[in-house]
């Protein structure tokens, strides 16, 4: 069993598995070469250039699991809603959802052919071979539901805030719809031969811990529910560690880790649960000393978890120096 999937089953392997969230391009020099002229949603669906793009971070840095390069919104461009990733910005939706009656006419449609996810996840699993698994992904319901309504990131998701209250019939309408699709999202994947997912919660820290539990958490518990059995769950998101057992009760197999909550911190929060993290981003640029130091202090507060995944704590940024990482990973492996 491959180093990534034994840490997930609750043990520790030989060597500490390690992967990158955003791993699959930004700061790489072959990403952006191959890219050029493709927009993120255009090379999504495009399988070969998807799988290319996918396994780039593989044979660069030796991480010991690829990450399906996708986007988050894609469940969401499958099923007709107008959506562009703009520079600098994120995703940006063409027509917010504001009302009741938008909901209406969002909830009726269904995700079309995702033959092209399927493909590319095929090609990706076919290179990779056993040793190296494949984790799909999609993003939670919450996550999904607020770029609809707020038609772009937000700091504090005030609108989507305030829908969950004005109108809670409506908010449970979407929220449900929106499991629908991330669960469908992770079932083609893995279906196609991921062996693990994550579901990437990245705005449910905007939520206090009575509005996660009674309004959000069913519907990630639905999402992730649709390949329950089937592969290891990874849940993530930023900013969560008051709601880090509700997130785990969703039902999973891990819990990703962001950087502002410590290892050992997390480990007391969810005993018996094996977590993923949590190098803090902003430490890659900071030299190598510093660096080092930083991961193996959070190589040693990972002890006190049944089993260890490396990850940082959020994602890579593009301006990360891809050496960096590669030096990063050989020295996790050498522990």
């Amino acid at each position: 069993m491959s180093a990534l999937l034994t840490a997930l089953s609750g043990q520790r392997p030989e060597k500490l598995p390690v992967w990158f969230m955003r791993q699959a391009g930004r700061s790489l020099p072959e990403y952006k070469k191959v890219r050029e002229g493709t927009t993120i949603l255009e090379a999504c669906l495009k399988p070969e250039l998807a799988a290319e793009i996918t396994l780039q971070p593989v044979r660069r840095h030796g991480v010991d699991a690829a990450i399906f390069f996708s986007d988050i919104m894609m469940p969401l461009v499958l099923a007709g809603v107008g959506v562009e990733i703009h520079s600098g910005v994120g995703p940006v939706i063409d027509e917010p959802i504001r009302t009741a009656e938008d909901v209406d006419a969002l909830v009726g449609r269904e995700m079309a052919d995702p033959s092209a996810i399927s493909e590319a996840v095929r090609l990706v699993v076919d290179e990779l071979g056993d040793e190296t698994p494949l984790i799909g992904f999609a993003g939670a319901p919450f996550t999904l539901a607020a770029y609809l309504v707020e038609g772009k990131g937000s700091r504090d998701h005030l609108a989507a805030r305030t829908m969950m209250h004005a109108d809670p019939h409506s908010w449970q309408r979407l929220l449900a719809w929106c499991a629908e699709l991330s669960g469908e999202f992770l079932r083609v994947q893995v279906d196609a031969g991921a062996r693990a997912v994550q579901l990437f919660d990245s705005w449910a820290g905007a939520l206090t811990r009575a509005d996660y539990v009674e309004r959000v958490a069913p519907h990630s518990a639905a999402a992730l529910a649709a390949v329950e059995g089937l592969v290891p769950r990874i849940h993530f998101g930023t900013g969560t560690r008051h709601i880090l057992d509700d997130m785990a009760a969703c039902g999973v197999e891990a819990m990703g880790i962001d950087y502002r909550t410590p290892l050992d911190e997390a480990a007391w929060l969810l005993p018996g649960l094996p977590l993923q993290g949590n190098i803090d981003p902003a430490l890659l640029a900071a030299g190598w000393d510093a660096l080092e130091r930083h991961a193996l202090d959070v190589v040693e507060r990972g002890k006190a978890a049944p089993a260890h995944i490396v990850n940082l704590g959020h994602g890579v940024p593009p301006t990360t120096d891809p050496g960096v990482l590669t030096d990063l990973v050989a020295l996790l492996h050498a522990l």
